[in-house]
């Protein structure tokens, strides 16, 4: 009878859950959305498939800008936070440095500080379909709310179910990466941007980390690539041959990851309904150097001010250039 009991228990509906706001997906964007509208008087629920802390492929790379729209104190932060003075410029074989203080950190521990500091509740579970119905959303018959943001990165379900004809992507922004973090005694604390090597439209870096960790990789327009029948994986393989043979990198390097991504193209289209798009979601990083963390927690942000106070949300006030913050803080210092 138990056993039969339990089955029973197995088939029936589960419960329906009900937030003001639910969010989905827990980065920088949807944490930065659910922190701002906890301080403005909204609860919200953050939905995402993984459980945090979680590995994450990136940069790592924190804009003094970045910086203070997430109001972080390095002194109170409990995890690696690395500053570096000097970025290590590389262009057509012209090698150059400009001063200007950036910082670096590990996605892995970053986006679980910034989810717990947001205050919200967090539940595990991979969103799959959303309806519209009335005056809110239904998320796989098991939530329902009536704001939803969408901050689930480029596979965002919330994209994919209700932005995907009113916000297409295009083609020629998506950005494909190979990319590896690891454990590694960097010597050289500068942070290294190579472009235009061997004609790649695109990027590499070398991004050093506190507590002995690196983070190198390369990144190129897809529809270029495949075009002129290139892959990324090539300059991958160029990337660290150039790495080992300066000296930045010594003995076996391992094998990275991918994933891809959007940059902004200038769309204004964040909001269809109560649904909003942040972050990689909405396609919002840097067109000169591909950052997307400074554009999720801004978007984020401005999407919670427009929840909670009603203001607009524009995707064009996310700013799409790095270097101009970058060269604003050099300005700034250096007069």
């Amino acid at each position: 009878m138990p056993r039969i009991s339990a089955c029973l228990q197995m088939l029936l509906p589960l419960p329906m859950t009900e937030a003001e706001v639910i969010i989905v997906g827990g980065g920088p964007a949807g944490s930065s959305c659910a922190r701002e509208l906890g301080r403005l008087g909204m609860e919200s629920l953050v939905l995402d498939r993984a459980t945090f802390p979680r590995e994450k492929l990136c940069a790592g790379w924190l804009t003094p800008a970045t910086v203070s729209d997430l109001e972080l104190d390095a002194n109170d932060y409990p995890h690696g936070f690395l500053t570096f003075d000097q970025l290590r410029i590389h262009i057509y074989g012209i090698a150059f440095s400009l001063k200007t203080t950036q910082h670096s950190i590990r996605r892995y521990e970053f986006d679980a500080w910034l989810l717990e500091r947001s205050g919200a509740r967090v539940e595990t579970h991979a969103v799959k379909s959303i309806k519209r119905e009335d005056d809110g959303y239904t998320i796989d018959g098991r939530y329902r709310c009536r704001y939803l943001v969408g901050a689930g990165g480029t596979r965002c379900p919330v994209y994919r179910n209700l932005f995907r004809e009113h916000h297409p992507r295009k083609d020629e922004l998506q950005v494909v990466a190979q990319e590896l973090e690891f454990d590694y005694p960097w010597k050289d604390p500068r942070c290294h941007v190579w472009f235009s090597q061997k004609g790649l439209l695109g990027y590499a870096w070398y991004v050093p980390k506190a507590d002995g960790y690196l983070n190198i990789g390369v990144g190129g327009m897809a529809a270029r690539l495949k075009n002129r029948d290139d892959h990324i994986k090539h300059h991958w393989a160029r990337l660290c041959s150039n790495l080992q043979k300066s000296g930045l990198l010594t003995g076996r390097i391992p094998d990275p990851g991918g994933y891809s991504y959007y940059l902004h193209s200038g769309s204004d289209i964040g909001r269809v309904g109560n649904a909003f798009v942040v972050g990689d979601a909405a396609g919002l990083a840097t067109t000169d150097l591909g950052e997307g963390i400074g554009s999720a927690v801004r978007s984020g942000l401005m999407a919670a001010r427009a929840i909670a106070k009603g203001e607009q949300y524009s995707l064009g006030n996310v700013r799409r250039y790095s270097w101009k913050e970058v060269v604003r803080f050099f300005q700034n210092k250096h007069p």
